[in-house]
């Protein structure tokens, strides 16, 4: 994230000066970066206006009839329509269609790293940002820290008033979701790369197991089988699937275990094996539900689509070029981020088979963090004093030079309605910010900023929603639609 504001920036006082049209049209790059000393400056200390209605199309449906919905574990919210091969060509397709009135939050904002350090002395006359969002109809209620590293998993169990967190420091926590307060802190002996929760029960993924809890009973249970990390849970069809680090591929190809499934046994009180899914050739990071589907995202750029009934794989997706990060179902559509840093929105043609009708590009993501690998390692060589990449399921290395093609891009979907039923997706990107979007259209509604990447995404009744980095996280609520006379 751009934290500005930096020690002897005393010129800020060039917007009440007005623009000379002398100057370089180009922004000057020390302003933008809070640290311009010169006075006066041949470069402009202000963003150059941009012809508006450029950007206005077709009005979306968004506010037509009633509102679509997110998936959940039972799958597609609507009716899984049929699209010809040419659906991509349609007129009517609204996908990426800002209407008249929407209007794109600008992208050059910051925050003053003097107000984050809690000592900025120009107060609201500040050119930067202070807050932890930009954007209206949205604002942060509460943040709570407690853990050590940075969290990768949130979750709010339906009927409960508390919340659970899970961190790469290696414990689970659960939240009072009334008081805030921590009541009880449980070391669980590994990083947790997910939790889920389904009824009753709270699901833990870490090195090597599946961690249960019956949240009404306090029954604890340990799911062997998973060989390395567990990145990826979701629940269909009565099976319990965790996407897995999984061992080296065989010699057909295939990660052996990549995705494992267990179903609970009513008679033995037991969670049991039930299948286990090859196909994916490294990593399964990502998992979704819908339509009697089950879509798998891995590091190795595909989607996989399987058959909940059969278990059998029936379509795969290669669109993307880099490890894909998260999955979501909307109505009748599939989405998709990666760290190719692009969303792409999926649809059924007319013989069942999915195809891509838009694609989303985030360019400006270009931070490079090596979080956005939860399953490398940077490991130092001493014989040639050089750092590589290490393969944790495998021996081979990959250059370090390498990494700038894969840490960067989209790390995690979620969606929800705001408290006018209107569809928004929330999209973590690894320059620090979460992006909240209309659907259909694309169109931004704001941007939430943290110090840190922000892995985890949940949300809750009555427009709540959660963000979860580094060092902590955040309580965000949707405002209450104002009332027209």
């Amino acid at each position: 994230m751009d934290l500005d504001g930096g020690a002897g920036n005393n010129k800020r006082v060039f917007n009440r000066l007005g623009t000379d049209t002398s100057k370089n049209q180009k922004v000057c790059f020390h302003w933008r970066a809070g640290k311009c000393t010169r006075f006066p400056c041949s470069f402009l200390h202000s963003e150059p206006s941009h012809p508006s209605g450029s950007a206005a199309a077709s009005s979306t449906a968004n506010g037509s009839g009633a509102p679509k919905r997110f998936a959940d574990d039972s799958g597609f919210s609507g009716s899984a329509q049929r699209r010809g091969p040419n659906f991509k060509n349609n007129h009517n397709n609204s996908w990426g269609r800002m209407g008249a009135n929407n209007k794109v939050v600008r992208k050059t904002e910051k925050v003053c790293n003097y107000w984050v350090q809690g000592n900025c002395t120009f107060g609201d006359k500040c050119r930067f940002l202070h807050s932890w969002s930009l954007g209206e109809g949205f604002s942060m209620l509460n943040h709570l820290d407690g853990h050590q590293k940075l969290l990768s998993g949130i979750v709010l169990p339906a009927g409960m008033d508390k919340l659970f967190t899970g961190s790469k420091d290696e414990t689970l926590r659960a939240w009072d979701a009334n008081s805030g307060q921590c009541t009880g802190v449980i070391n669980l002996g590994g990083e947790v790369g997910c939790m889920i929760s389904e009824g009753l029960w709270l699901f833990v993924g870490i090195p090597n197991a599946v961690k249960a809890w019956n949240t009404q009973t306090n029954q604890e249970f340990s799911l062997s089988g998973p060989a390395g990390q567990v990145y990826a849970m979701i629940v269909g069809n009565g099976l319990l699937f965790a996407g897995t680090q999984g061992q080296s591929p065989s010699i057909i190809g295939f990660l052996q275990e990549g995705i494992l499934a267990w179903k609970f046994n009513a008679v033995t009180n037991s969670f049991e094996p039930a299948a286990s899914l090859k196909g994916h050739t490294l990593p399964v990071v990502s998992l979704m539900v819908g339509a009697n589907r089950l879509y798998s995202g891995s590091m190795d750029h595909s989607i996989k689509v399987w058959s909940l009934e059969t278990l059998q794989c029936l379509q795969t997706l290669t669109e993307h070029t880099n490890v894909v990060m998260s999955l979501l179902c909307w109505d009748q559509f599939l989405l998709s981020c990666s760290l190719d840093q692009t969303i792409k929105v999926w649809v059924a043609t007319e013989n069942g088979n999915l195809e891509v009708t838009y694609t989303h590009n985030e360019e400006h993501v270009c931070c490079i963090n090596i979080s956005c690998m939860p399953y490398f390692d940077l490991m130092p060589i001493s014989s040639k004093n050089k750092r590589v990449l290490r393969e944790r399921s495998s021996c081979s290395a990959f250059e370090f030079s390498k990494l700038p093609s894969w840490g960067k891009g989209l790390l995690n979907l979620r969606g929800m309605h705001d408290l006018e039923s209107k569809p928004v997706l929330l999209c973590a990107c690894n320059d620090n910010y979460v992006r909240l979007y209309d659907l259909p259209s694309f169109s931004e509604r704001g941007k939430i900023f943290a110090k840190q990447e922000i892995r985890a995404i949940e949300v809750g009744p009555s427009g709540l929603f959660f963000t979860g980095d580094g060092t902590g996280f955040k309580v965000w609520k949707w405002a209450e639609p104002v009332a027209t006379t």
